[in-house]
């Protein structure tokens, strides 16, 4: 018997698991977004059986907050597959799906110049061996294998079309991060003379598979290609806050066609019912205007939306729908029901009562 409020399991399109080691490390001395990744850089080093307990005790952290399955973005090849498998293990151990993303990570900028001392150990060196390390992971029950381009400053046009064409081969969920900061459009645009939108468009990775982490400088050229091709966006308002990357024009991208879903990326925070919040709200302060996006767009971008962008047939209360739901309970609620603007906007992850993941329970508060 349940007691409170029962909706389908939350998703959550992007995540670097390391990366919860920098919450509340790297909050002084200032800087911006470049310098906070020379800082996140000192926290790539792992050990497969330590990284194995961190990311349990991350996921853990995700199911505590009804997060039922979880795009893992990653990128630390150090050790080949050990890493990768490490995620895979804890996130069965702990009973949460998990897609992981495996992210082709080939140069250090557009201008071709080779990874950095620090990036060294996330490259595979070529396209080509990137797929053959990939195609050696394996699926499982409540594991998904995807595949990312990391950016466009970090893999070469080619070598985008061979991790596109390894991911839609196998019909696996593509993403990518795309123009978080203006300084990437910058260089896109004087190394390749277009956007980084338009530079995926031209190599033929845009489409209805691909997820388009961030997507915040973009002007209305790069929405109208991203709509039209109706390309998911992951914004990821709590770190996006965090690194001070500025709004994205979220409402103007959903006009166009793109579905929207929501990731905790560097789970400054892990809470899907507020990054849901966050993006409208943010979206208020940057415009003067509210409701931009309605409870149910925001609802389904922390559900349905966010389990089609991981592969996942869940994130609906139906029949033939994995059985992933989450229920809610707040002693202080006034109501005895519940809509959606109630549970976006007064409840959070810690108002999670029982969450069930494949018709198993993982968590009962």
């Amino acid at each position: 018997f349940l007691r409170g409020w029962t909706f389908p399991g939350f998703a959550n399109a992007h995540s670097h698991a390391f990366q919860r080691l920098l919450r509340g490390e790297v909050e002084s001395s200032g800087g911006d977004f470049w310098e906070w990744r020379s800082r996140m850089y000192g926290f790539t080093e792992w050990d497969p059986a330590d990284y194995f307990n961190h990311a349990r005790r991350v996921f853990r952290e995700m199911l505590q907050a009804g997060i039922t399955a979880v795009g893992e973005f990653h990128y630390l090849h150090a050790h080949g597959n050990e890493l990768g498998v490490a995620l895979i293990d804890a996130a069965r151990e702990e009973g949460i799906r998990i897609t992981l993303i495996d992210a082709c990570y080939l140069r250090g900028g557009l201008d071709g110049s080779p990874p950095g001392p620090e990036q060294q150990s996330f490259s595979d060196g070529d396209a080509d061996s990137w797929a053959r390390r990939v195609s050696e992971l394996r699926e499982a029950d409540g594991v998904r294998i995807a595949a990312a381009i990391h950016s466009v400053r970090a893999v070469d046009p080619e070598s985008m079309r061979i991790v596109a064409t390894w991911a839609r081969d196998r019909k696996a969920p593509l993403h990518v991060h795309l123009a978080e900061q203006p300084a990437e459009v910058e260089e896109c645009i004087r190394v390749e003379g277009c956007t980084p939108t338009e530079l995926l468009e031209r190599e033929g990775i845009l489409g209805p598979d691909l997820t388009a982490v961030h997507a915040i400088h973009v002007n209305e050229r790069d929405i109208s290609l991203l709509g039209e091709h109706e390309v998911n966006i992951c914004a990821c308002p709590t770190t996006e806050r965090d690194l001070g990357d500025r709004v994205g024009p979220m409402v103007a991208l959903c006009d166009a066609g793109c579905g929207l879903t929501l990731g905790s990326d560097s789970n400054a925070a892990i809470d899907m019912l507020e990054e849901a919040r966050g993006v409208e709200l943010d979206q208020r302060r940057a415009t003067g205007r509210r409701v931009l996006h309605e409870p149910e767009e925001l609802f389904s971008a922390a559900t349905v939306n966010g389990m089609r962008a991981l592969g996942w047939d869940a994130g609906e209360l139906r029949p033939g729908a994995l059985a992933d739901f989450v229920t809610v309970q707040r002693e202080d609620a006034e109501r005895r029901d519940i809509g959606l603007a109630q549970l976006i906007y007064t409840f959070g992850g810690r108002d999670v009562t029982n969450v069930v993941v494949g018709g198993e329970t993982v968590v009962q508060k």
